[in-house]
């Protein structure tokens, strides 16, 4: 992994205000007609991305910083449950803030994204997350994580919006290998029933300046996540950047990018890369 912390393994606390300051500064730019551009995240508009942004916000200040809970999730659902219970949640704020203008929606935004910023500074990294994130396999996490989690919830949902109107992005080495880090925390789960050989190990690129290498490793209690380059590697997979943050929050799905990376040794393995998923989805 590239760039980690010896004490904070994803550090992203410093950067929660640079990228709010970046998505302030993009709504602002905004065009009447871009508001209404489709985006890679399905049905959704710009417009509603954006809403769907400000309701991470609110979220982050109700459920985690103020511990109210006005939507109770269903008791012990199972993965898919979950997911589909945030799905339904998603739709109907979604359709909710139909109503809301672009300006009054920007205006909202200023006010919740500074007090988000706020409340995730506050947070001590090695205490207990009020949620787990669930698509790294965890059960528990700690605020590190959760506010890892988060950073690349925001990193890529303003990247979507940049993408759909032809906005520079926000590939810059300081934002994206905090948010990519992040992102492979989920490759171990993704190979929890993969069987290998102790030792096999998995090299995944993302080529460029912007990107480095990743390994992973098979030990007896499973796959890890490593900082140790091994000698060889039984599958490599290249997955150019911005390929790669539309791949794994799944705007885009293995068959189609198939053609536009590279796949080295264990075709299995490396196609399994493929199918790591990074958000709850």
């Amino acid at each position: 992994m590239d760039q980690i912390s010896d004490n904070i393994p994803i550090e992203v606390m410093h950067l929660f205000r640079p990228l709010e300051e970046s998505l302030i500064n993009l709504l602002e730019s905004l065009s009447t007609s871009d508001w209404i551009k489709p985006t890679i995240a399905g049905q959704w508009l710009v417009k509603d991305v954006a809403a769907h942004l400000l309701d991470g916000n609110i979220k982050a200040l109700s459920m985690q910083r103020d511990r109210y809970f006005g939507e109770q999730s269903p008791s012990e659902p199972g993965y898919q449950g979950l997911v589909e219970w945030l799905n339904q949640l998603n739709a109907n704020w979604i359709k909710a803030a139909k109503r809301i203008s672009p300006e009054v929606l920007l205006l909202l935004h200023k006010s919740t994204g500074i007090q988000a910023c706020d409340y995730f500074e506050s947070l001590d990294p090695w205490e207990e997350a009020i949620f787990p994130v669930d698509w790294a396999g965890e059960s528990k996490s700690y605020n590190w994580m959760h506010m890892a989690r988060e950073f690349s919830e925001k990193w890529h949902h303003q990247q979507q919006i940049r993408d759909a109107t032809g906005r520079e992005g926000i590939m810059t080495r300081e934002l994206f290998i905090p948010f990519i880090n992040t992102y492979f925390m989920a490759l171990p789960h993704t190979f929890r029933n993969v069987a290998a050989k102790p030792g096999t190990n998995v090299r995944v690129i993302i080529p460029g300046e912007l990107g480095g290498d990743w390994f992973m490793t098979k030990k007896e209690e499973g796959w890890l996540l490593t900082d140790e380059v091994p000698t060889s590697s039984e599958s490599s997979v290249e997955v150019p950047p911005e390929i790669s943050w539309k791949l794994f929050s799944k705007n885009l799905r293995p068959s189609d990018i198939i053609e536009q990376v590279r796949i080295s040794g264990d075709t299995d393995l490396g196609t399994k890369v493929l199918e790591m998923v990074s958000v709850m989805a």
